[in-house]
């Protein structure tokens, strides 16, 4: 049975990149939710204060909304941050195996 090791790293790579870029995507969701949610939690004069301190205008309009809770927003940054860890160790695991065939090779 011959094995193509180069589609198998490949593979790999590809893998480990999607899961870091899934989980950098989720990351960024779960902290706009939190960020959202603190900025709903602010008094009106609060916020239209720092608005203005700021000079943005619109802000709330550009946030998105937030999501079902803190709790669910909380885990979701864990989970990804999880996710990627595990796809960070799939791209080095994938980087020695490249690094053992090129000294093998040579």
């Amino acid at each position: 049975m011959t094995i193509n090791v180069n589609a198998s790293v490949n593979s790999a790579i590809v893998s480990g990149g999607l899961g870091l870029q899934r989980a950098s995507d989720g990351i960024t969701e779960a902290a706009v939710n939190i960020a959202q949610r603190n900025a709903q939690a602010r008094s009106p004069q609060e916020l239209l204060s720092d608005v203005a301190t700021q000079q943005l205008g619109g802000v709330r309009s550009l946030l998105p909304s937030g999501g079902d809770s803190l709790t669910t927003d909380l885990v979701g940054l864990k989970v990804n941050a999880i996710n990627a860890q595990a796809s960070a160790k799939v791209l080095d695991v994938a980087n020695d195996t490249v690094g053992r065939i090129i000294d093998e090779l040579a």
